[in-house]
Order: structure tokens, then sequence, then C-alpha cells
């Protein structure tokens, strides 16, 4: 019998010699309270036993359901604030997983195949270039003073008396008018890209087809083991200025023959795709020059080559740098981590700090697509 009730019927024992008058009452009490005990005690058993067979199912349906939103938390954030801590460089280089798998990074460009639109485009002339412009008053002058370009003014090939123009700064304008829209234009889809990463990385969890976004954005940066650090680092723009001067000094504003036979704004080189044969190259030299469909194509391959290739790490994260510190970047300090990208090395990296100095060319870094809808207002 339970401690508690031996007790109450010692205590009733005891005293029923002086409470005679109140036996009948206090037994009918004491069966009552009997009862209750037992129905409490039975209730608590079922419980425990319920919970003890239901709990693991329990456990089993919360796995199984929540299991695929678990896979893509923001478990990289930790280590993403450690490659941003202000305390120290090195530490932050320390901290980046930027081991390269560029298998398929350039899949989704017209490198080698012909994925882009517009690919039977005809060459116009100088001349029919330039009167378009005028028909849809795009200058230079006012997309500095709007800081907005159309780029529905895109053209897909150089024209071939671009040599020919004689006037220097005439044929510098005509040159830079061409590559801005190309360049903004894909800088700006990065642009959106990294705030849908963003977005994404900031939710408890995700869709399947936020899931498949970042796979294929995985892919296309050559990013290994799913690292969103490594990813933030190189989905980002490159300078404006940056990128028109680069294009500037390998096509000659324009007047290569790789520009004019290829499309090939920067220079790069291929050893197994379509390409140009440099006419110094020595005879044993397998390399070529890449060789595009259109001007836009060359764009974004060289966005993904400084973004991906692993001889520009450190001009990403000094990119990353400058972005979390200014929230802007700076194309004459970024232009120093480009040494890798010619022979000539930090020689190369000084004409690029002229050409963009001379030609006022970080005028247009901030320069932006003029939106065709209120949407895409919203979104750049």
């Amino acid at each position: 019998m339970p401690k508690k009730i031996r007790n109450e019927s010692i205590f009733i024992r005891t005293n029923s010699i002086k409470f005679n008058k109140s036996k009948k009452r206090s037994e009918k009490i004491f069966f009552k309270n009997d009862y209750k005990s037992l129905f409490k005690f039975s209730l608590a058993s079922t419980l425990v036993i319920l919970i003890s067979f239901g709990l693991p199912i329990m456990t089993n349906v919360i796995n199984e359901n929540f299991k695929t939103n678990i896979e893509v938390l923001n478990i990289s954030k930790k280590n993403f604030e450690l490659t941003f801590n202000n305390k120290d460089k090195s530490q932050k280089k320390n901290k980046i997983n930027d081991e390269n798998n560029l298998e398929n990074v350039f899949d989704d460009i017209d490198v080698f195949n012909s994925d882009e639109i517009n690919l039977n485009t005809s060459r116009l002339s100088a001349s029919t270039i330039e009167q378009l412009f005028e028909d849809t008053k795009y200058n230079l002058k006012i997309v500095k003073e709007t800081k907005l370009v159309n780029i529905g003014n895109s053209i897909d090939h150089l024209p071939t008396e671009l040599k020919k123009i004689e006037n220097v700064k005439k044929r510098k304008n005509l040159f830079i008018q061409i590559v801005l829209p190309l360049i903004i234009e894909e800088n700006t889809k990065i642009r959106l890209d990294r705030k849908k990463l963003f977005a994404i990385l900031n939710k408890n969890n995700n869709s399947k087809t936020e899931k498949d976004w970042l796979f294929k954005k995985f892919k296309q940066y050559g990013v290994k083991s799913n690292d969103f650090s490594t990813l933030k680092i190189r989905m980002d723009e490159i300078p404006v200025s940056l990128a028109i001067a680069q294009a500037a000094k390998e096509t000659g504003w324009g007047t290569s023959r790789f520009a004019q036979e290829g499309n090939a704004l920067f220079g790069q080189w291929t050893w197994s795709g379509e390409g140009i044969k440099p006419a110094g190259a020595d005879g044993d030299s397998k390399h070529k020059v890449a060789k595009f469909k259109v001007l836009k194509a060359s764009v974004k391959a060289y966005q993904r080559n400084l973004n991906t290739h692993s001889g520009y790490k450190e001009f990403r994260m000094e990119r990353a740098i400058q972005r979390d510190n200014e929230g802007k970047l700076n194309s004459l300090l970024l232009v120093n981590y480009l040494d890798k990208y010619a022979e000539t090395g930090i020689e190369y990296t000084k004409i690029l700090k002229k050409i963009i100095e001379q030609n006022s060319l970080i005028d247009f870094d901030d320069v932006k697509i003029l939106p065709t809808t209120k949407k895409l207002k919203n979104l750049i």
C-alpha cells in the first residue's frame, strides 16, 4: 500500500476512539481519495506509455518532411563573417575555399557553342552605328549626366571602319559607346544574381526552385563543395572603368584582328576551342585567341574568367574587402591585382591605370541600365 495511504489509515485508526461519530464519514473520505489517486495514477501511466510509443514516430515524420529544408540553411554565414572580419587580411585569405572546378563554367556562354541569340546579325558600318546612336540620343555626355544607358543600343560586331577613323577621340568615343551597354548589361545580371543569392541565404529554408538555382550558380562559378562563402566572393561585378580599359588595351580601341574577326575584346586564350592563331606565335604553340559569335559573349566570358580563375584570387579578395568596407568598387586599386593577366605583369597594370585616368572612365562606374519596366527599376 502506498505510504501516503498507510499513514492516513493509521491516523484514522488512532483517532477513531475519539471520533466515533465521524468514523463513517472518515471512511467515505478515505475511499473517495483512494479512487482519485488511483485515477490520477492510471491517467499518468497511460500518457507515459503513449508518449513512449509516439515520440519515435513523430521524430521520423519530422525528419522525413523537413530534412530537405535543412540542407540549404545559412551554415555558411558564420564562415562568411569570419572571412570579412576586418582584423586580419591574411586570415581572411586562409578562410576562403577558392579551389577551382572550371570544367563547366563557360557552358552557358557562346565561347565554343551557339547559345547566344542573334548570332547571324550583320556587321554594321561605323556611319550606320553613329547614325543609330544619334537617332536614339545616345552619347557619352548624356550618359555621364543621367548615369543611365539604354542596352537596346547593343551592337553585335565592331565596325571594320573603326581603325580608319583618324580622329583619336572620335574613335575612342565610338568604341566606348559600343562596349559600354554590353558591360553594364552583364554587370546588371550579376548584380541581380547576387541580390537573389543573399535573399535565399537569409531564409531559414529554401524551395526546390531556389536550390536548383543555387546548384546552377555553383556550377557556373566553378565552386566546389557548395561553399557559399566562395560563391558570394566570386559572384560580383567587374568595375565598368576597368573592363573598358582592358578591352581598349587588348584590342587597340577595337582595331585589332582578334576584335574585328573574332569579336574578342579581352584577348582570352584557348587551347581546345575555336580561335584565331596569333601571327607572332611560335610554331610549337598550340594556343589561340578565343573567337566569339558576338561581342556580348566576349564580355560574359571575360567576367566569368576574372570571377573563377585561380590566377585572379587576390583580385577577388580585394574586391570583397572593398565591397564589405565601402560598398562600392575602386578600379584603380583593383587593377593592381591583374598583373597576371598579361606577360608584362606590373607594366600591364600601369597602362590600364593610365587608360582609366586619361579617359575619365571612372565616370561610367555608377552608370546603370535604363529600366524598361517598373519591376526592373525596383530590382536594379
